[in-house]
């Protein structure tokens, strides 16, 4: 297949954005000072998460259903998502009046749950199936099968994709500039297909980045596969692009035009919510702040650039501010849990806690008393104020004999403990 056959035609991306009047907005295109001087180049974000739905699933989910006839949705749709293709969705039956069945995993967050039922009314219906999108999809799409209802795919299908191809149409038409550099989230690839098939028309000099969950990467095995892969396993924290394997028109599309892939560890994500949430005012979830950690990995490239990153969504839950917390104090090396065998004695958990530093911690502390023993287990989990102070905390607990194993890189222990 070559280039142009496996792109979305630009005239297909023009008629969605047609159809978005009024049910989409056109968010915002903002040169942000702090990020552009902190990697001496010119960054813009453009604002998704300042959409109707606060991402940018509404666009393709919208033009989907109204591409379809009366009498493809009057029995009403059926779709599966991690919450914000939901929304999108939600959104989209009740402006057209269509019932729809949703199925969101189990481990939605609660904001994401309440703001489908607000958007969708009396229109929708909510199954909670499963751990992750790809367990939900598969009740989707048994239930879509069973009762001939169509399935609204959150990204391989082309016209979802166009309908995300028109955050790519507002960004050429608020730039002055020429782009050089375009960072885009990627799970099933839907987004960066959309922008890739008009960029690479209309922008071609433009590089395409690629950004993706480490713990969920399947636009890069795919690309090592030299097609579709089912993941194993995944990481499903960044639900919002934590997909078992990317859509074969997706891939069949991002193989052609993303320049480079870049991982970014959840934890790496966390620091950058708080970071953005603390110096900018702007609530990210996990898979919107991927392509701000990934600007690290650019560092050299882009001085000096055109910078374009997409916030492709804010539904954050807030009930998960200390999971994030925890996930970046973590990654930054700031946090360290350990098991300590205390001795069953007087003034022993005195004598360990002459071994901290003035600015360390104890944030986690979990201990009881063994009788008819010579030391009692601890779970105690320390906080540094500088990840450099981890080495000579471990020298101290050394030259005073304490007995400890730490948890932070033993996964099987860490996710039994703590």
């Amino acid at each position: 297949m070559s280039l142009q056959s496996s792109l979305i035609p630009v005239e297909d991306i023009m008629t969605a954005r047609q159809r978005l009047k009024g049910v989409a907005i056109k968010t915002p295109l903002l040169r942000n000072q702090n990020l552009s001087d902190q990697f001496d180049c010119n960054l813009f974000l453009k604002r998704e998460d300042m959409q109707v739905v606060r991402s940018f699933k509404i666009r393709g989910a919208y033009n989907k259903m109204k591409s379809m006839t009366e009498g493809e949705l009057q029995h009403g749709i059926v779709c599966a998502s991690a919450g914000n293709h939901a929304q999108g969705v939600a959104l989209a039956c009740a402006i057209l009046k269509v019932k729809g069945t949703i199925f969101m995993p189990s481990t939605t967050p609660n904001q994401k749950i309440n703001k489908v039922k607000q958007f969708g009314k009396d229109f929708v219906t909510i199954i909670l199936e499963g751990d992750t999108f790809d367990e939900s999809s598969v009740k989707a799409k048994q239930l879509s099968d069973s009762s001939k209802l169509p399935y609204i795919h959150p990204f391989n299908d082309r016209q979802i994709i166009a309908g995300q191809g028109t955050v790519g149409v507002e960004i050429l038409e608020d730039m002055e500039e020429p782009i050089d550099y375009m960072i885009v989230s990627v799970g099933g690839g839907g987004l960066m297909s959309g922008i890739g098939s008009y960029f690479k028309v209309l922008s071609p000099s433009t590089k395409l980045i690629a950004v993706e969950a480490e713990g969920a990467p399947s636009l890069k095995a795919a690309l090592e596969h030299g097609g579709v892969k089912v993941l194993e396993r995944i990481d499903g924290f960044a639900d919002g692009i934590a997909t078992q394997s990317i859509g074969d028109i997706t891939y069949d599309i991002c193989k052609d035009i993303v320049d480079r892939v870049i991982l970014v560890p959840e934890g790496k994500m966390c620091t950058k919510i708080l970071e953005l949430y603390n110096e900018e005012a702007i609530v990210v979830e996990p898979a919107c702040a991927s392509v701000i950690a990934a600007l690290d990995d650019l560092a050299d490239e882009i001085k000096g650039k055109n910078v374009v990153a997409v916030l492709s969504g804010g539904n954050n839950d807030i009930t998960r501010t200390e999971e994030i917390k925890e996930r970046s104090l973590l990654y930054e090396g700031k946090k360290h849990y350990f098991v300590i065998r205390f001795p069953q004695r007087a003034g022993a958990l005195k004598e360990f806690l002459n071994v901290l530093g003035p600015n360390d911690d104890i944030a986690h502390f979990e201990y009881t008393k063994k009788n008819n023993r010579e030391s009692g287990p601890a779970l105690v989990g320390i906080e540094l104020q500088h990840k450099d102070d981890f080495q000579s905390l471990l020298l101290r607990m050394d030259e005073a004999d304490i007995k400890y194993e730490h948890l932070n890189n033993n996964p099987m222990l860490f996710e039994m403990l703590i």
